[in-house]
């Protein structure tokens, strides 16, 4: 299917998505920013090839799948890759400049997948060199584990490379939804609003966040309170997600919280930073 793949982005996302790629037998280049990210990204990726060897009973050794993956820091004047998928921070602007900075490394053939959560990807088709075969692949965290994938085409995307890009997402053992590129697609549009107002009513002081969180898990069966799942997603992802919402609807539903724009500036993102609404 791709004989060669490009994952722009070293991060949660990048690194368990490249790991499932490498355990279906495909050939991976992580592109890192420097030294430091090499060093610590190859015991990251040990260990979540380790687990997903252990959790799908494979037959693969550890070493056999990480030889399929590549870290580097800059790639060689003569490669190309059929396969891009870019999973930096969710930024716009900085995602445009990479399709920008690496449109040396791909061929009239070459699918580009963005990994969003929130942003248009018609707006970023439309700077790719071949717009039809640009598309949106939200994977979720944790990628071993979590099996949905959400397929966003943008008004550009060609019908085969969709069609192509949800054979891959089948094979990687997910289950894809095909969504119209439209703000938040459909969990980030009801899941992130969701978790605003639970910070708007721990705002409020109608209740603690161990209340609030312990009400949604009781009384509606989520396994994760919505403020404990903000400190696993990241405060500072959900307040961006909310504000591209809010900027690309102008409704007043999705303006973010100011306790949770208060939490992003006090550096208080959650479980990355060891403390959000909870401590860790």
């Amino acid at each position: 299917m791709f004989s060669n793949i490009l994952v722009i982005g070293a991060g949660t996302m990048g690194a368990g998505v490249a790991s499932q790629f490498a355990l279906k037998g495909f050939n991976v280049t992580i592109l890192v920013r420097s030294e430091e990210k090499v060093i610590c990204l190859k015991p990251e990726l040990e260990k979540l090839v380790k687990r997903s060897l252990k959790r799908m009973q494979l037959k693969e050794s550890q070493s056999d799948v990480l030889d399929k993956i590549d870290i580097v820091k800059e790639l060689a004047n003569e490669a190309s890759y059929d396969f891009v998928f870019e999973a930096i921070s969710e930024n716009i602007n900085q995602k445009k400049q990479i399709i920008q900075d690496y449109t040396g490394f791909i061929t009239e053939n070459t699918i580009w997948a963005t990994n969003t959560s929130s942003l248009s990807v018609t707006d970023m088709a439309a700077g790719y060199k071949y717009p039809e075969n640009f598309i949106g692949i939200h994977f979720f965290n944790p990628v071993a584990s979590m099996e949905l994938v959400e397929i966003i085409p943008s008004m550009l995307t060609s019908t085969s490379v969709v069609d192509k890009c949800w054979d891959f997402c089948t094979l990687l053992q997910k289950k894809p939804v095909r969504v119209k590129d439209s703000p938040g697609f459909i969990v980030n549009r009801l899941l992130i609003p969701m978790i605003n107002e639970a910070v708007e009513i721990l705002s409020s002081q109608v209740a603690s966040a161990e209340e609030i969180d312990s009400a949604m898990k009781l009384g509606a069966h989520h396994p994760l309170g919505p403020l404990a799942l903000a400190d696993l997603i990241g405060n500072d992802v959900c307040l961006s997600i909310m504000e591209a919402l809010y900027t690309a609807t102008s409704d007043s539903k999705y303006r973010p919280s100011y306790l949770l724009r208060k939490m992003v500036s006090a550096k208080k993102l959650g479980r990355k930073t060891g403390i959000g609404f909870y401590s860790y």
